[in-house]
């Protein structure tokens, strides 16, 4: 039994001995709780002398977390170089829809011979210009200008009858022209003829935003598709002219308007002008189709205030002025005011040869609403300003075309 016991004994000091550590300091350490261990430091000699198997990170591409962990450092996105200053320029050939025609010509037995409609719209030329820069460390925000305009949109029709019965319309009862009857002019005329000179002109200064970088300096890492964002404020201006003469019956057969006929004809000239101003908003999205040829759609959208103007008059063709019966003089003009809505769409093609020119090329149309023009305003009889004062504010148009040009940035 002793030898058992003092074995025993010594067992016990033994596990004593080697369990020394109390149960508490054998508990895992926490790894925020523990000592980091960092690689060792570069040797005076270089990454050679270091120990095998120790490569110490690059300093800026790492740092020590709270815990003393090496992480990566996140390095910021490098700044564009771009151009920040753009202009351009763009020729345009364009057109617009027309409201029903007013009849001008009356032939009896024949009914309405010539009416506005005759003086359709051709396709005229015209200019866009723009220019902008960008701001900002990021060349996120821009400010631009823009203009474009297309002008002497029109055409002429005329009727001719040698048998002396064409009617105008309108007929001016009790309006005098030099002291004759303004009725010897368009009553039983020789010849008639209507014609149209329609133009329009837009002014824009918009804020551009785009978030996802400008799309002429495409990456292959970038996605194909970037959207740019713009507001501001808009003027759009829509003016129809038509002029109509009628050439008297009794002067010679080879008289014709403007030439020798001047004081034997008598003509009406309706100007309707819409200048419409406000705020827009609009959206462009470039969808790159290679990495220098990308797919351009622009929407603009904007709601004004429209300061409409008609002014009529009446006179002969060397420039001799009617007078109503009452004695003031056949020239009446005409205001009115009201809300119109205007949305555009370009939509084309564009290169970015070098990331200072690009060439472009696509169509435009461009949709008004709630606009005066001349043709519904046509009076069918003259007879007091009151019958030229009439404004219709419930019309519309498109005007749309092709265009092609080219963008610069320095």
């Amino acid at each position: 039994m002793r030898g058992r016991g003092s074995t025993f004994f010594c067992g016990l000091i033994a596990a004593t001995a080697f369990c020394g550590v109390p149960a508490s300091a054998q508990t895992a350490i926490p790894p925020e709780m523990a000592v980091p261990v960092l690689p060792a430091p570069i040797p005076p000699g270089g990454l050679a002398q270091q120990s095998p198997g120790i490569v110490q990170p690059p300093s800026q591409l790492f740092e020590a977390s709270p815990y003393g962990q090496l992480v990566p450092v996140v390095m910021p996105a490098p700044l564009p170089d771009w151009p920040r200053w753009y202009a351009g320029a763009t020729g345009l050939v364009m057109t617009r829809t027309l409201p029903n025609g007013a009849a001008t010509s009356v032939l009896p037995g024949h009914g309405v011979v010539l009416s506005s409609s005759n003086a359709g719209v051709t396709w005229p030329g015209g200019v866009d210009l723009h220019v902008g820069r960008w701001f900002g460390a990021y060349q996120e925000h821009a400010i631009e200008a823009v203009y474009w305009g297309v002008y002497n949109m029109g055409s002429t029709g005329s009727v001719t009858d040698p048998g002396n019965h064409l009617q105008a319309v309108p007929q001016a009862p009790g309006v005098t022209v030099g002291g004759s009857p303004a009725s010897n002019f368009l009553h039983n005329a020789r010849s008639q003829e209507i014609s149209r000179n329609d133009l329009v002109n837009d002014v824009e200064i918009n804020w551009v935003y785009a978030p996802m970088g400008r799309p002429e300096f495409f990456n292959e890492g970038d996605g194909p598709v970037t959207f740019t964002w713009l507001a501001g404020f808009r003027f759009f201006e829509l003016q129809d002219i038509l002029n109509y003469s009628s050439l008297a019956g009794t002067v010679p057969a080879g008289a014709t308007f403007g030439v020798n006929g001047g004081a034997n004809q008598l003509g009406l000239n309706i100007a309707t002008n819409n200048n419409i101003y406000g705020a827009q908003i609009g959206a462009k999205a470039d969808w790159h189709l290679l990495p220098k040829l990308r797919l351009s759609l622009v929407k603009k959208f904007m709601i004004g205030g429209n300061s409409i103007t008609d002014t009529s008059s009446m006179a002969t063709g060397n420039g001799v002025g009617a007078t109503f019966a009452g004695g003031a003089p056949v020239q009446v003009h005409s205001t009115a005011s009201t809300f119109s809505y205007l949305g555009s769409l370009d939509a084309g093609l564009a290169w970015d040869i070098t990331r200072n020119w690009s060439l472009s090329l696509g169509y435009r149309v461009v949709g008004v609403g709630n606009i005066a023009q001349s043709d519904p305003a046509w009076p069918t009889s003259v007879t007091s300003p009151n019958s030229l004062s009439h404004i219709n504010t419930a019309g519309s148009t498109f005007v749309h075309g092709g265009f092609a040009g080219f963008e610069g940035r320095y």
